[in-house]
């Protein structure tokens, strides 16, 4: 996938186009050409599939399994063009690092991961107006966003388990069904009115690079706010990991490739920020739908955390303390009683995270116990139907499946 021309049509998403080129220069060329680019691989495989219907949705599912020999001499061709791109192990990419898994995920306990690592990847995500739009327009909010939030936890405990990239693994499938489930999004879209000269291409290029932030350095950022940072380490294994993800994903090289620790992929969030509009009100109904749905998930039980009102004040706090008070107004993430207390929360956390990184054996018992809990055939249990990246696959295709 290559750039567009040296003078690429500027959506009218793009605000403050010429003080982010003098900040940013060249880049900014190829980031207003990537907007109206989405995924030609994967757009080819959801026509393909449309044309095909079960059968091709069964091939797919045992090329996606199997490998693309599996599926015999004639495979269809959008399908093998997209199997032969994921199969293609980058030379850049260690095997050993996949076999291991992403430890920086793993080196967080999983309350934290899903208080503050999630709860900011998701949120920061709406920031964009053009993101918040498509989301908003694919269905109920309060029935959306606990599905979106189990499955968005569920795609990233599969994708950095260990081996979980590996061909066939299912973190692997899973990273290409989301990539796919992008693809049937941008097809409903653009079959319903998207208006592309204001937004570009609906999940173009762009939005995918601020979403793959949103799961590295949105939430590494959060859980440092709250006491739990990174090794230097820990930082460079975490972007060479997910610059693999981004692979799969099917996102241009020119977003990822030159990312590879928390310095320049704050570049690359800046480039995309300084020419995206402030969060709207769309960004605002899925930012107060996701605090709801993760302080529902995160009270439910026997033995709750602490109640419900407590835990919305203390992600409130969560996301006010990590993303800055402007930014948080803009989001209507209110005022938090529990603001007071977080920097003895992130003492604490400092404290313990230091502990458990002192020695490597240390460091790999912690590992073993924040990755101990439900198994993903119970998260999955709680998504009826499966995650809507496996449905695409697995059910009848049409565009309500957006």
């Amino acid at each position: 996938m290559t750039s567009t021309s040296s003078s690429p049509v500027v959506p009218g998403r793009v605000v403050n186009l010429e003080q982010a080129r003098a900040k940013h220069g060249d880049r900014i060329d190829h980031l207003v050409g990537m907007l109206m680019v989405g995924d030609p691989l994967a757009d080819a495989v959801i026509a393909e599939l449309d044309q095909l219907g079960k059968e091709g949705r069964r091939l797919l599912n045992a090329g996606l399994a199997d490998g693309l020999d599996s599926l015999g001499p004639r495979p269809p061709a959008a399908m093998a063009a997209l199997l032969r791109q994921a199969e293609e192990l980058p030379s850049w990419v260690d095997p050993a690092m996949l076999a291991r898994g992403e430890t920086a995920a793993h080196s967080v306990p999983r309350v934290w991961f899903e208080l503050s690592g999630i709860s900011s990847a998701l949120v920061h995500t709406y920031t964009s107006p053009a993101i918040a739009r498509l989301l908003v327009q694919t269905g109920k909010l309060t029935a959306m966003a606990p599905r979106r939030l189990v499955e968005t936890g569920m795609w990233v405990f599969q994708a950095t388990a260990p081996g979980g990239l590996l061909r066939g693994a299912p973190g692997y499938v899973a990273t290409i069904q989301v990539r796919l489930l992008h693809a049937r999004m941008r097809s409903a879209a653009l079959k319903h009115g998207w208006d592309s000269s204001e937004w570009g291409t609906p999940i173009s290029q762009v939005d995918v690079a601020r979403t793959w932030l949103d799961f590295t350095l949105t939430p590494f950022h959060a859980l440092a706010v709250a006491g739990i940072g990174l090794t230097e380490a820990e930082d460079r294994d975490l972007y060479a990991y997910w610059s693999y993800i981004a692979y799969l994903l099917g996102l241009d090289e020119g977003f990822s490739r030159d990312v590879v620790d928390e310095k320049s992929a704050q570049e690359l969030q800046d480039l995309l920020d300084s020419t995206t509009a402030p969060p709207d009100d769309d960004s605002r109904a899925l930012t107060a739908a996701m605090v709801g749905a993760q302080v529902e998930a995160l009270s439910a039980g026997p033995r709750p955390l602490m109640s419900k009102p407590a835990l919305e004040d203390l992600i409130h706090g969560l996301l006010r303390r990590s993303f800055g008070d402007e930014l948080a107004d803009g989001l209507g993430i209110p005022p938090s009683n529990a603001s007071a207390f977080l920097p003895l929360i992130a003492l604490v956390n400092s404290q313990a995270r230091r502990w458990q990184t002192l020695t490597a054996e240390s460091a790999e018992q912690a590992r073993r116990e924040n990755t101990a809990g439900p198994s993903m055939d119970e998260v999955a249990a709680l998504i009826p139907g499966g995650p809507a990246y496996h449905q695409l696959l697995h059910n009848d295709a049409d565009d309500s499946a957006a």
